[in-house]
């Protein structure tokens, strides 16, 4: 009995507990609801917390640069990651992408969006709002449609920019701007946009909104980071990111 007790002592001394750990995230404005239930979901499954703190990849990538002590970076680009990564800044072998964004055209109010988007080419609004194609993704994919669809000179007047996705959201949800181009997951619930009238602008008509996460150089060392990135290429994570409209 003494020899089992004093054996099962000495095992317990070699066994290492897993503490929890924190890692503060930076997180595109446009994946605010499903990170938040991601984090909720990360905490119960592994026991560390992810503190995300929402804005636009630009501003986000100023301030990593500038020191600030985020240890993931959840972009809304590919470039910001790539960027951060030749630069010193970011671990390339962390980046990876882990949701494709979805734009869509969207009104608060119902019947003022068509479900293929002529509303676009009847110009009969005061007010469009987009996200600064110079700084975020999806205004950048915005202009893009435009341009093809070879409306971009006629209603650059109305334009109302957002400094980012979320700005812009704002724009819309107010009525400030009639309809404007946001990230499906902003409008999505129960896997359909849940209010107002929008048309989901196909793939096509736009670059891929490939949104890249990696490790930052001052996540390196700590095992929540490496463990977050881990769980968002997990099968519970992505059920979460598709469920609010994002490709994988």
């Amino acid at each position: 009995m003494f020899a089992r007790i004093l054996s099962i002592l000495i095992a317990a001394l070699f066994v290492q507990p897993v503490r929890a750990a924190e890692v503060s995230v930076a997180v595109a404005a446009n994946f605010t609801a499903p990170m938040n239930a991601i984090a909720t979901e990360f905490a119960r499954d592994t026991g560390h917390v992810a503190k995300p703190a929402f804005g636009g990849t630009g501003k986000f990538y100023a301030q990593i640069k500038n020191g600030a002590p985020f240890q993931v970076l959840l972009s809304a680009d590919d470039e910001t990651p790539a960027k951060l990564a030749q630069e010193g800044l970011a671990d390339p072998a962390s980046r990876f992408t882990y949701a494709i964004g979805t734009l869509v055209l969207w009104s608060a109010k119902p019947g003022v969006v068509d479900a293929k988007g002529e509303v676009l080419k009847k110009g009969q609004f005061n007010k469009i709002a987009l996200a600064n194609p110079k700084l975020a993704p999806y205004g950048k994919a915005a202009v893009e449609v435009l341009t093809g669809m070879g409306l971009l000179d006629s209603l650059a007047p109305k334009f109302v920019q957002g400094e980012n996705i979320a700005q812009t959201w704002q724009f819309v949800s107010t009525g400030n701007a009639e309809l404007g181009f946001v990230a499906l997951s902003q409008v999505m619930k129960d896997s359909k946009i849940g209010s107002g009238s929008g048309w989901i602008v196909p793939s096509k008509l736009h670059t891929p909104i490939r949104q890249d996460a990696v490790i930052l150089a001052s996540g390196k060392s700590n095992p929540a980071a490496e463990a977050l990135v881990k769980y968002l290429k997990s099968d519970k994570a992505k059920a979460i990111i598709r469920a609010y409209g994002y490709d994988l």
